[in-house]
């Protein structure tokens, strides 16, 4: 609520001030440069051709500007410093007396420290620059988080080596335990045959069994 009234009250000041300042302007440049010399010559201005002309554009462009409020901080010292000076210098000039030209110098100054206000061309320009410049950070950011994020990427991984599976046998493969084969030998002297197990160990054409393991006595 605040900041709209104090917007309000520059946008009125503005318009008033400015119309002021460009009406004046509008009066010198019909009157012509020439007539309006004449007239600062007569108030005792030096160089009254060129104070004519100097002040018939600030009052006009600075008049302008104020009532669109563009620059309003550089318009407002030049209008103001305009009017200290056409008051040091020659009185002014009709329609606009003496207290009349105090106030407006005054009001200047205070617009050009105060500003124009949001309703205003600087507060358009103003806006326009920081959504610019906020869109170029925006870009900025985006191309320096996917540069960190290219750099961030890990390496390929080398392939892990498959896990080892124990062999399971087929189906088909018998792993059923089977006994030893026999074998066949000829006894030598009668000719018969005699089977042997694997293991057992022909004496003298017989077969001699497998050893015993012996307890060992205890006395």
């Amino acid at each position: 609520m605040k900041q709209s009234l104090r917007d309000l009250a520059a946008l009125v000041a503005r318009l008033g001030v400015g119309g002021i300042f460009f009406a004046n302007g509008w009066a010198k440049l019909e009157d012509g440069l020439k007539i309006t010399g004449a007239k600062f010559l007569e108030q005792g201005a030096p160089a009254p051709g060129a104070w004519a002309t100097v002040t018939m554009l600030a009052e006009l462009i600075g008049g302008a500007l104020l009532i669109a409020g563009l620059a309003v901080s550089i318009t407002g010292l030049i209008l103001f410093a305009e009017a200290l000076a056409v008051f040091l210098v020659a009185p002014p000039l009709n329609p606009i007396s003496l207290n009349e030209l105090i106030l407006l110098g005054a009001a200047s100054l205070l617009l050009a420290v105060v500003g124009a206000g949001r309703v205003s061309v600087d507060h358009m320009v103003v806006i326009r620059r920081r959504e610019s410049q906020a869109a170029d950070e925006f870009a900025a950011d985006t191309e320096a988080d996917r540069v960190i994020a290219a750099l961030r990427e890990p390496e390929e991984k080398p392939a892990e080596p498959a896990p080892k599976t124990e062999e399971t046998p087929s189906p088909s493969e018998d792993t059923a335990p089977h006994p030893k084969p026999r074998t066949t030998a000829k006894e030598p002297g009668n000719g018969e045959e005699v089977t042997t197990a694997s293991g057992d160990t022909l004496v003298a054409g017989r077969k001699k069994p497998a050893p015993r393991n012996r307890r060992p006595s205890t006395d």
